[in-house]
């Protein structure tokens, strides 16, 4: 089974179609990079999946569930980083630990034994009782991701994690991304910094709503015979409809 398969998958906003029937699949345990331009289509995608938007047409299941009937299932089986965090900045790290524990039906010992964890993973110890809003963003943004998986979720989905950060704190995160596909988390990244592509198993790139390549970073190279990722982004945008402001 497929962690994620999608066939023909659409969402539309009135006359304006945000995903236009796309289609790919996921392995178990891949690191699947979902990649676009701002606007490209990238956030909308993965709404659908996680069961916060419902599509327009197609077709999807995450972790064997369907996007369109069994969207509690997913929910109960994946892990979520927003954009904007998932994290409560007038809650302590400590608080915050147990507060999505409880969400993800973990006992009092279980949540425990996961903070002790999370704390010598993250040298987060003399932080415990302080406020998450206190913290740099780059502590947030692991810990945001930390919390995403407390529960080992069979996917967790990461929406443009390392937005706004310095290229070590980028590097350290993706360390912990690769430590989770290690674990057998499937890992699902949107992103719009093209270097981090080199990270990924696969990657699609999304132009407009649709999917216009998805393959290996390598062999997408050599299809494009150019050097980086952002070489082949700039082949792709070339022929996009709506540029950038």
């Amino acid at each position: 089974m497929k962690a994620i398969e999608v066939r023909a998958l659409t969402k539309r906003f009135g006359d304006f179609t945000a995903v236009n029937a796309i289609n790919f699949e996921v392995a178990q345990g891949e690191i699947f990079g979902f990649l676009g331009a701002n606007g490209a289509g990238k956030t909308t995608a993965m709404k659908m999946l996680i069961g916060l938007s419902r599509p327009t047409s197609g077709e999807a299941t995450v972790a064997g569930f369907d996007v369109y009937r069994q969207t509690e299932q997913i929910k109960r089986n994946i892990g979520y980083m927003s954009q904007k965090f998932s994290l409560y900045e007038d809650l302590t790290v400590w608080e915050n630990i147990r507060f999505f524990g409880g969400i993800y039906g973990l006992s009092a010992a279980k949540i425990r034994k996961k903070a002790v964890a999370l704390f010598e993973r993250l040298s987060l110890h003399q932080e415990a009782n302080a406020l998450v809003g206190s913290l740099p963003l780059g502590w947030k943004q692991k810990l945001s991701f930390s919390l995403a998986i407390l529960h080992d979720p069979k996917i967790v989905f990461l929406d443009e994690p390392t937005g706004g950060v310095d290229p070590i704190t980028r590097r350290q995160f993706w360390d912990m991304i690769y430590e989770a596909a290690d674990r057998g988390i499937t890992v699902f990244v949107t992103t719009h910094y093209m270097d981090e592509a080199e990270y990924c198993n696969r990657v699609s790139i999304m132009v407009d709503g649709r999917i216009d390549a998805l393959d290996t970073p390598k062999s997408l190279k050599n299809h494009f015979r150019v050097e980086t990722m952002d070489d082949v982004f700039l082949r792709l945008a070339r022929n996009s409809q709506f540029k950038e402001a």
